[in-house]
C-alpha cells in the first residue's frame, strides 16, 4: 500500500514498510521502526523509537510512547496507552536456536493503560481500561477496571475509566 504524507505524518528518520498500514491523522516520530504488514489506526501517537512488529495491529487513538517495543502476534485495540520502554514478548519458551517456535498471541482491549518500563508476558489479555502500574511484570491476564501492579503484577485495585476508585493492598 502507498502511503500519503498528507494522511499521517512520519519523521524523516521513521522507518515504515510499504505494506503497513497507517491511519490518518497518526504520527509516527522519529527513529519508529512499523514492519511488514502492521496496521496503525487513525490519530495514534508513535514516540521516538518506538518498534511495531509485522502484523501487529493497534487500533485508533493510541498512544505509545518512547521506546515501547510490541512484537508480532500483539493486538491492541482502541484508546490504549502504552508507557516509555514498555515490552510485549512473543515467545514463552525463547532460545536463538529454536527453529520450531510459534508466535503467542497478546490482546490489549480497549482503553488499557500500561505505566512505563511494564513488561506484558505473552498469552494473556489485558481487560478494558485496566491499569497497570509502571514498572510492573504482567505474567497473566487482568480483568477489565482492575488496577494491577507488582513483579509478578497482582489485582492492587479497582479504576473506571479517569482514575483509581479504590485501592488495597500495598
Amino acid at each position: 500500500m502507498h502511503h500519503s504524507p498528507r494522511d499521517y505524518f512520519a519523521h524523516q528518520t521513521a522507518e515504515i514498510a510499504e505494506t503497513a498500514v497507517i491511519g490518518k491523522g497518526s504520527k509516527i516520530w522519529n527513529d519508529c521502526q512499523v514492519r511488514e504488514g502492521a496496521i496503525i489506526g487513525e490519530g495514534c501517537i508513535l514516540g521516538k523509537g518506538v518498534y511495531i512488529d509485522a502484523g501487529v495491529s493497534i487500533g485508533n487513538n493510541c498512544k505509545i510512547q518512547n521506546y515501547a517495543c510490541i512484537y508480532h502476534g500483539v493486538t491492541i485495540q482502541d484508546d490504549v496507552f502504552v508507557g516509555p520502554g514498555t515490552v510485549f514478548t512473543n515467545d514463552i519458551f525463547p532460545r536463538s536456536f529454536n527453529a520450531s517456535w510459534e508466535t503467542v498471541e497478546t490482546t490489549v482491549m480497549k482503553g488499557a493503560s500500561i505505566g512505563a518500563n511494564s513488561t506484558i508476558r505473552c498469552g494473556i489479555t489485558l481487560g478494558a481500561y485496566c491499569m497497570i502500574g509502571a514498572g510492573s511484570v504482567v505474567t497473566r491476564s487482568i480483568s477489565d477496571f482492575h488496577l494491577a501492579y507488582g513483579n509478578p503484577a497482582r489485582r492492587m485495585g479497582t479504576v473506571n475509566r479517569r482514575r483509581i476508585i479504590e485501592r488495597f493492598g500495598s
